[in-house]
């Protein structure tokens, strides 16, 4: 089976939340990780999300020098997506940390 793996970088301008997560992630570029598979039997080429990997600390953030332990966390890829949305918006609409401990 055919498998790729897309990296990104999200740029989030507020703390974020996601209920993988025990908390609140501060503002910062995280690096993403997207695992795909090929759907067989279609006549053209075509894939299906297995995975999205979310790695922490963020890339750089606006925080102090501290250096956090590296973690890699699985994540729902379409929760991350409203998060990154929410934070594009206005501030009024950004992410809630409610149900963070999820």
């Amino acid at each position: 089976m055919t498998t790729r793996t897309t990296e990104s970088t999200l740029n989030f301008q507020h703390a974020f939340a996601l209920s993988a997560l025990d908390a609140p992630l501060p503002a910062g570029a995280y690096r993403v990780d997207v695992d795909e598979e090929a759907i067989q039997g279609v006549s053209f080429l075509a894939f299906r999300r297995t995975q999205t990997l979310l790695h922490t600390p963020a890339v750089s953030n606006s925080g102090g020098t501290t250096r956090l332990p590296s973690q890699v966390f699985v994540v729902d890829g379409d929760e991350l997506a409203a998060a990154f949305k929410a934070d594009r918006s206005d501030g009024a609409n950004a992410p809630s940390t409610k149900g963070a401990g999820k």
